[in-house]
């Protein structure tokens, strides 16, 4: 990953490699209740060892590139499924990672929630994000440049598509 051999790297390496390199995108969102957006998002942040200042403008920043600064001060229970999914988004942005990993990503929301998941993931693909997503969804999975589909642990096939 970006030059380094993570298979063998130890245990904190690893820790420190998922903590600034990989933003994580659950299926179930994985937010803290009693927490605000703004600190769900900050969260990694905090465990990367930044300053409070620092954290809040990083964290704000991610906010906006998921168009929720108007919501950050709500706490999950507040917040819409899309809008909960964004703010996990943006949790897994606030790092600049080299790599967003993506876990069914629109599993737990309605279709047109769904697609406007997808279009954001279009606007951070396009802006230089690297997205890897899993999806069981023939249309979320044609949102992709490239599509890999597994069966039974092998590769059946590899297509991709013009950008």
């Amino acid at each position: 990953l970006n030059g380094k051999q993570v298979s063998q790297m130890n245990d904190n390496e690893l820790a420190r490699i998922r903590n600034e390199e990989i933003g994580f995108v659950f299926q179930t969102f994985n937010l803290l209740p009693r927490a605000t957006a703004l600190h769900n998002v900050e969260l990694p942040l905090v465990y990367a060892g930044m300053s409070k200042k620092d954290r809040l403008e990083q964290a704000k920043s991610a906010i906006e590139k998921v168009e929720l600064t108007h919501r950050m001060t709500h706490k999950p229970n507040e917040l819409s499924g899309g809008q909960r999914q964004r703010v996990a988004i943006a949790r897994a942005l606030v790092n600049n990672p080299s790599i967003l990993l993506a876990d069914e990503p629109t599993g737990n929301l309605d279709s047109k929630t769904g697609l406007e998941i997808m279009s954001l993931f279009a606007r951070l693909h396009e802006a230089g994000n690297t997205i890897i997503l899993v999806t069981h969804e023939a249309d979320v999975a044609a949102c992709a440049h490239r599509s890999i589909h597994l069966r039974d642990g092998q590769v059946e096939n590899d297509v991709r598509r013009a950008a």
